[in-house]
């Protein structure tokens, strides 16, 4: 009895112990096994299944791969590999088509005879999606015939049967999202195209085909897309460099396999000042970088330092020239195959294994040397660049310097403009990075002072990407966020990494006009943030405000639409029996226009405001869009404006 009472009242014993049999686990803890249950879980679950393709496809079993986007946002996804086996796994006594489907840690990703390298190592990806599926129907051409079989949750409805017969092999998996897991509901065609584009260049000679049956051109037709590389991983540097002005004329491609590690490298150089170094293991971003990239670095580094000191082209060089120099301007893919893959956690963002970095490191020392001593009017244009670099960065610190020292002679070093919050504590507190002193001043008023704080810009800031370095630390606007913030630049490892020891706010938030003016003021901080501060993004901590379009009035009753849909709907619901000669419709062209009251009831407060969370999902395509947008080129940006016109809110 004295037990039973001891049990009740909290007593820790096997009766507490939860045994999660099979997918049940996946679907009691999603974020465990997909990173979230948002809109990257929810794309996640299209990268598993697609991988599994793309491993057939790096078997060489496989060459065109289909990725449909449905109109009920279900997604079907088929190759032509061997299909996945459907007869009797001999342990299981189940066909083994239903065990890759339903047990975790299943697959031939663990047989090296199967796959020599792979993507999904884990083996819980298509098993994952299948237990976060309301629905999934595999279909498997094999051996002449057609085999099927459907699950709900992961759970087979019915054992596999044969359907029919075939001349084709492949494997179709068609599978909606258990919106009951999901908060996001729906698939943005640009994620998963430019996922696709990435393996179509990492993966030369294979098709990949995207049809969106949601989006419908004039014939009624689905909007499709086709990705195929023939120059892989060159065309990839061509791809991303297609906005800059080139200082090569063609990227510089390596291939190699040095101790069983395949190893593919292409780079090239340019006359921006930025460095994007892209890499991936087994077709996997590796965001965080690894040995692969130290590997390339160094390599890098020394060869032509070493070929600069050979020809004496650093002689009159006064400045000290580092690593960092001879990578500005620098655009490279690195991309190499590993059997056994070690990643740091389950993300799979950083690769370890110590023997990738030697193998990279021959491999680029080998091909770079070669092309610099058969290529010298293109080698002396790249250690020229070194040379400007390396004096653009002692400016750079110099002026990183001033902006820091002034911060602690002036004390506290906040900036006059600054409305401050009263609490200290940065994961509660927020900065809103406010366009002009009228919005400035109703935001200022409107705000919660506990914990928001308010800086006002005036004017656009310096577009970062057309500039040196260290002319970006003399704008004004630029020093007051830096110095706002409280972060600083420089570690031990990188004198321009970002340092956030001291960072004051984990809700960094734009908010600008919805006007044309606005939408420019922000993406040049955008640019900014993701060139300068790119770690405060990949931490999660910016946002963006989303102020109400327009006011609608109807006698004492006022609503606020987002979007012109939204508009005419929340009309017809204020005049439901079609007077709409009475309502009233104003429509924001500022934030100034809006009283305190308003601002805080539409945009600021937390219980009732829309903010979007600026992410990355693609390093390589976030580059390529700002250097498209900011950059000199005109025509791929007049491209892209005529491209995406239907998206856009243009005031006329």
């Amino acid at each position: 009895m004295e037990e039973n009472k001891q049990n009740k009242k909290g007593d820790y014993s096997a009766s507490n112990i939860q045994v999660l049999e099979g997918l049940e686990a996946v679907r009691k803890r999603p974020a465990m096994y997909i990173g979230d249950i948002g809109t990257k879980g929810l794309h996640h679950m299209v990268w598993e299944v697609v991988d599994n393709s793309i491993d057939e496809a790096m078997a060489g079993h496989c060459d065109t791969i289909t990725v449909e986007i449905n109109t009920d946002e279900s997604i079907t996804v088929t190759d032509n590999g061997r299909g996945i086996p459907t007869d009797i796994h001999k342990k299981e006594n189940r066909s083994a088509l239903e065990v890759v489907m339903t047990v975790l840690h299943a697959g031939g990703k663990f047989d090296k005879d199967t796959y020599k390298v792979s993507g999904g190592l884990h083996g819980v990806g298509v098993s994952c999606v299948n237990a976060l599926s309301s629905k999934l129907v595999a279909t498997v051409h094999r051996n002449g015939k057609i085999y099927e079989q459907e699950y709900s949750t992961g759970i087979p409805k019915e054992p596999v049967k044969e359907i029919g017969t075939t001349d084709i092999s492949g494997t179709v998996i068609h599978f909606q999202p258990d919106m009951d897991i999901f908060s996001a509901n729906k698939y943005n065609s640009e994620t998963i195209a430019s996922r696709l584009r990435e393996l179509s260049f990492l993966n030369a000679g294979i098709t990949i085909h995207m049809i969106d049956h949601r989006d419908l051109d004039e014939s009624g037709e689905p909007n499709k897309e086709t990705f195929f590389s023939e120059g892989g991983l060159s065309e990839f540097v061509s791809y991303l460099d297609s906005t800059r002005e080139n200082l090569i004329p063609d990227p510089i491609y390596m291939i190699g396999d040095k101790g069983a590690v395949p190893v593919e490298v292409a780079l090239s150089y340019n006359t921006s000042y930025t460095e994007n170094v892209v890499s991936y293991v087994n077709n996997i971003n590796t965001i965080e970088g690894g040995t692969h990239v130290s590997g390339f670095r160094r390599a890098l580094t020394r060869t032509l330092k070493s070929y600069a000191d050979k020809s004496g082209l650093l002689d009159k060089v006064k400045v000290e020239i580092s690593g960092d120099d001879f990578r500005e301007g620098l655009t490279a893919v690195i991309s190499v195959k590993v059997a056994e893959p070690q990643f740091e956690g389950q993300t799979k963002t950083k690769l370890g294994n110590s023997d990738v970095m030697g193998a990279v490191d021959t491999c680029v020392s080998e091909i770079l040397n070669e092309y610099l001593e058969e290529h010298p009017k293109e080698a002396k244009q790249i250690v020229s660049k070194v040379i400007i670099a390396a004096q653009a960065r002692h400016a750079a610190r110099k002026a990183r310097e001033m902006v820091q020292r002034k911060n602690v002679l002036s004390g506290t070093g906040l900036p006059g403009k600054l409305a401050d919050c009263s609490d200290k504590d940065p994961s509660v507190c927020e900065l809103y990075l406010v366009e002009g002193d009228s919005a400035g001043g109703s935001a200022k008023q409107g705000r919660d002072r506990k914990f928001q704080a308010i800086l006002p810009l005036r004017g656009k800031i310096l577009n970062v990407e057309k500039a040196q370095e260290h002319k970006i630390y003399d704008n004004d606007e630029i020093k007051n966020m830096i110095t706002a913030l409280g972060v600083s630049f420089g570690t031990e490892e990188d004198e321009k990494a970002l340092n956030m020891d001291k960072l004051r706010y984990h809700k960094i938030i734009i908010m600008t006009d919805a006007d044309i003016d606005g939408s420019h003021i922000r993406t040049l901080i955008l640019t900014f943030f993701f060139r300068y501060m790119r770690s405060l993004i990949e931490k999660g901590y910016l946002y963006i405000a989303l102020p109400p379009l327009y006011l609608i009035k109807k006698g004492k009753t006022e609503k606020y639409a987002w979007s012109e849909d939204d508009r005419v709907k929340t009309v017809k619901e204020v005049a439901p029996n079609g007077k709409e000669d009475a309502v009233s419709v104003q429509r924001y062209k500022g934030l100034g226009e809006m009283n305190p009251d308003q601002l805080w009831t539409t945009t600021m407060d937390p219980a009732h405001r829309s903010l979007k969370q600026v992410t990355i999902e693609s390093a390589a395509e976030a580059d390529h869009l700002f250097s498209m947008l900011m950059g000199d080129e005109v025509a791929p940006r007049r491209e892209f404006i005529e491209k995406n016109a239907k998206y856009a809110n243009v005031d006329v």
